[in-house]
């Protein structure tokens, strides 16, 4: 693990009846996660132990709790980061798509009050955070014939809008968490660090050949494209990063973003991904005439599979490397059982006229449907000086 992971005999332990938590190892925290109980929670490639490794200037530590967290026997975990405030022996804690928890559960404070008593005892002026459970769905084919100048996803009537996701809104609320980004009604969520909505396309009881029909007929017109034009996909190493991060700059040049990340990160995350468990993170590359044209990287863990950054070249897009690397890996991400194969994030725009929409066109052509999630939340922890404090923090913040 990371050099800055903090030992468990240095942290404060958290108590709270019938419910105990404290640091826990490595060992113990993967274990859990690879039971019948911790699969069940559905933690994401942000929350496993590895993630410590890949993020720089954050400490971490790994905590768990239940009736006997010392034995192993967990109820919930989570990866906190913890980011110092210059000047300051006091930290920002941040959890990434965690914590991971049962957020079924109605006594939530059984569970998120020792966490936060735990994270005030060890310094934590303000905490973030990014439950689980959905907030609403849009099916592809809601969505489609619903676009035009100015409109937005929230101008759209759901498909399905989750009752825990407004519950848990509901509790968070009430306990002095603020959403970061506003209320969700239609916006982008600036201030989350992590995507609002995401992009899911469901594979638990399809076939490879449900998962062909849902493509939308442009997608299928183009994968055959890619096949009837040569272009191989295999599986990439670690050799071949540097190719995708050249490739990544150029998209980044083209569609007018920038992710601001070294390719050092990359290598540093392919890296700790595969030494917690060979292949969790695979780069997929699409050759032709024995250049790679586009490179896409896809992470696994558990029943769950994501796709998180993609890259191409500028020329000889007429061949579709991209859709040919995307059906590979939907068609991988089937074979090792995910349930649910995750593009991540999309726009909340439904305006053609607007850049973004091309992002989000593509990934409508899967079939799949756009994820609201509940986004990140935001308190601060303790008395005056902390709230004082996180507000310079977020100062700090706008400022970077």
């Amino acid at each position: 693990m990371s050099a800055l992971l903090v030992p468990p005999s240095r942290v404060p332990q958290a108590h709270h009846p019938g419910i105990t938590l404290r640091t826990i190892t490595a060992e113990t925290y993967r274990a859990f996660l690879a039971s019948p109980d911790g699969r069940a929670l559905g933690a994401g490639f942000l929350q496993c132990p590895s993630w410590a490794d890949v993020k720089e200037g954050w400490r971490a530590q790994l905590l768990g709790w239940g009736p006997d967290p010392e034995a192993g026997r967990l109820t919930g975990v989570a990866l906190v980061l913890l980011r110092q405030f210059p000047g300051t022996r006091k930290y920002f804690a941040y959890l990434p798509e965690g914590p991971v928890a049962d957020w079924n559960d109605p006594d939530v404070d059984g569970w998120l009050g020792p966490l936060l008593a735990h994270l005030r005892a060890a310094g934590a002026f303000a905490v973030r955070i990014g439950p689980a459970p959905a907030y609403r769905r849009w099916d592809a084919a809601r969505l489609k014939p619903l676009t035009g100048p100015g409109r937005r996803l929230g101008d759209v009537l759901a498909s399905e809008v989750d009752p825990l996701g407004t519950a848990v809104a509901e509790r968070l609320r009430a306990r002095g968490w603020r959403r970061c980004g506003g209320d969700g009604t239609g916006q982008d969520g600036d201030g989350d660090a992590q995507p609002r909505h995401v992009f899911h396309i469901p594979l638990a009881g399809r076939t490879t050949e449900d998962l062909w029909s849902g493509l939308n007929q442009e997608w299928r017109r183009n994968v055959r494209r890619a096949q009837k034009e040569g272009v191989e996909v295999v599986v990439g190493s670690a050799v071949e990063l540097p190719e995708f991060y050249r490739l990544l700059g150029i998209t980044e040049r083209r569609d007018g973003f920038r992710l601001g990340r070294s390719l050092a990160y990359y290598e540093r995350q392919y890296a700790a991904l595969n030494a917690e468990e060979p292949g969790r993170m695979k780069l997929y590359l699409a050759r032709h005439r024995g250049e790679i044209l586009a490179a896409h990287t896809m992470i696994t863990v558990g029943r769950r599979a994501w796709y998180q950054t993609g890259a191409s070249a500028d020329h000889r897009r007429e061949v579709r490397p991209s859709n040919a690397l995307q059906w590979r890996m939907l068609q991988d991400a089937h074979a090792l059982g995910a349930d649910v194969y995750d593009m991540r994030g999309v726009p909340s725009t439904l305006d053609p006229e607007e850049r973004a929409y091309g992002l989000l066109r593509w990934k409508l052509g899967t079939g799949g449907q756009v994820v609201e999630t509940l986004g990140e939340w935001e308190r601060p922890l303790g008395g005056s000086a902390n709230h004082a404090l996180y507000r310079a923090f977020q100062a700090y913040l706008n400022r970077r």
